[in-house]
């Protein structure tokens, strides 16, 4: 039985936090980078991991003294991605973004050094996103990324100070606007030409599948099309997550 399976099936005792590793050590370490110059137009770049180490404990520490708990997993991406069946440009303008000097060591050390998790073919949103809605677990997901807010669950956003207890409403709000939206930044375009301020009109208006697809007839695209697009912004919950097989249930609307 996995580490996932077992600790889903185990009700746990006091707050959880579900921290995301890919963000906090990816600031770490862009925030431990170094230029030099060497003179004659020759530059170097270099990072100290072991102040890239105390950036990341010193987060894990704020983190646990402002939400009152000691017990955190950190949530970490595998190097595949569910997201890349479903449609093969999926943050395919990612690739060429450099990752910070020393990452791929720190998420090593992490791994030796503290609690974490990670599922074959999930990133470390959606490892939050299951952990953070299961039944018989009191958790914080601990996340700047604006995509948690399409979690029903209790979140923490470090930068603004908010400590949000989303609701499922509002969550499904966040999750279908963010379907009309797409994310540029991922790779998925959602309905031509609708940006936040007309998603969130459609929704007032009707809070629907049908009002989502409806949007997207209206650019002349299906409803397999729309589907897809929901798919990519699906950050994956509970209810999408078959804990005996240790799959994912891609989500189907309510039609």
């Amino acid at each position: 039985m996995s580490y996932f399976k077992t600790y889903l099936q185990t009700p746990v005792e006091g707050t959880t936090l579900l921290i995301d590793g890919d963000l906090y050590l990816y600031r770490a370490c862009a925030a431990a980078e170094e230029e030099v110059d060497w003179g004659d137009d020759i530059w170097s770049l270099s990072t100290d991991l072991k102040e890239a180490k105390k950036i990341f404990q010193k987060s894990i520490d704020d983190f646990c003294a402002y939400l009152d708990t000691s017990n955190f997993i950190i949530c970490l991406s595998d190097k595949d991605n569910f997201r890349k069946d479903i449609d093969e440009n999926y943050k395919g303008g990612r690739k060429k973004v450099r990752k910070p000097v020393g990452y791929s060591t720190m998420v090593q050390w992490v791994q030796n050094t503290y609690r974490w998790y990670r599922e074959p073919m999930l990133e470390a949103d959606d490892v939050m996103g299951i952990l953070g809605t299961a039944p018989g677990h009191n958790t914080i997901v601990v996340s700047d990324d604006k995509d948690m807010k399409t979690l029903p669950c209790k979140l923490y956003r470090p930068v603004s100070g908010e400590l949000l207890n989303i609701n499922q409403r509002e969550a499904d709000f966040s999750f279908l606007t963010q379907a009309l939206m797409g994310d540029v930044t991922d790779g998925y375009s959602g309905a031509p030409g609708v940006g936040a301020v007309s998603a969130k009109k459609i929704l007032e208006k009707s809070m629907t599948w049908n009002a989502v697809v409806a949007a997207y007839a209206k650019k002349n695209l299906n409803e397999n099309y729309a589907l897809t697009q929901a798919r990519l912004a699906r950050i994956l919950r509970y209810s999408d997550w078959d804990v005996d097989a240790g799959q994912i249930k891609l989500w189907e609307p309510k039609r």
